[in-house]
């Protein structure tokens, strides 16, 4: 019996020395993206989360304005100001800050985030969005890295309409002079279908994780149009940033926002609606 009860009691120990130990371990995330990922602190807001109830996990972010996933591998950082940052091509042998970014620590978690118009022309998911996915995964040491594809949302824009880039600017094989177009867009119920289906056949490409932001901020567009969650046609205002904070706090904590007393000083009721818009 005093066997039998010993055993219990090493067990419930190590048990419980284990779930600190799960609990102290440090998870760095980083997110690569642009302006639509630290537009009005989003990655700040997060942590400030994370910290109410999972301190171990820590933020990071290597991100710059109009950067799609291609340019943080093939542009070297000419100088930077509040307006926007100088860039060149990098030449044989040149290490971009992203790529050093990307070597610096074993990545628990990496957020990818490219631009919605370079995910809704099938040539620049061929040539550009899909081999800088494949790329980046391969520079992160961690082999147990979950990936996580940001979903971004619908912009503000007339209707109908179309995207397009010019050959030269997406591969050397293309015709340089012709241009290469999504869909035409219809309406905002077409524009987020389009969307969410490019996002999704990315992510299943690529293996990765996708978030729901496109579908949670259609909700709050339509639901709570007095929150204005877009500062602009496509950045997010604050309240925005908060909302995509609390989805990214739903998937990487697997804990509910709702249960956050965390504010962000935008008053408990505004709050109160992102965090159930976010759940």
């Amino acid at each position: 019996m005093r066997k039998i009860l010993l055993l219990i009691l090493t067990t419930i120990t190590f048990s419980c020395i284990s779930n600190d130990e799960e609990k102290s371990k440090e998870i760095n995330v980083l997110f690569v993206g642009n302006s639509l990922t630290y537009y009005n602190d989003m990655p700040q807001k997060l942590q400030e989360m994370l910290d109410e109830t999972d301190s171990n996990i820590k933020i990071e972010q290597i991100t710059y304005p109009g950067f799609s996933l291609s340019r943080h591998l093939d542009n070297i950082i000419v100088s930077s100001s509040e307006n926007g940052v100088n860039t060149r091509l990098k030449n044989d042998g040149e290490i971009t800050e992203t790529e050093k970014k990307l070597k610096e620590k074993n990545w628990d978690i990496v957020v990818l985030q490219t631009g919605g118009v370079a995910v809704l022309i099938p040539e620049s998911v061929k040539y550009q969005v899909n081999p800088a996915i494949t790329k980046i995964k391969n520079l992160v040491n961690n082999q147990d890295t979950r990936f996580i594809l940001f979903n971004t949302w619908t912009t503000d824009v007339n209707y109908p309409k179309k995207y397009c880039y010019t050959g030269w600017m997406l591969n050397e094989t293309l015709d340089s002079d012709k241009d290469y177009c999504s869909k035409e867009i219809k309406n905002s119920e077409h524009y987020l279908n389009l969307l969410n289906s490019s996002y999704k056949n990315i992510a299943e490409i690529n293996s990765l994780e996708r978030t729901n932001h496109g579908e949670v901020f259609q909700k709050a567009f339509e639901k709570y149009p007095e929150l204005k969650i877009l500062e602009d046609n496509m950045h997010p205002s604050n309240n925005g940033a908060f909302l995509s904070a609390c989805i990214f706090y739903n998937l990487i904590s697997d804990k509910d926002v709702q249960d956050l007393e965390y504010s962000a000083d935008l008053g408990p009721k505004t709050a109160a609606l992102l965090k159930k818009a976010a759940s």
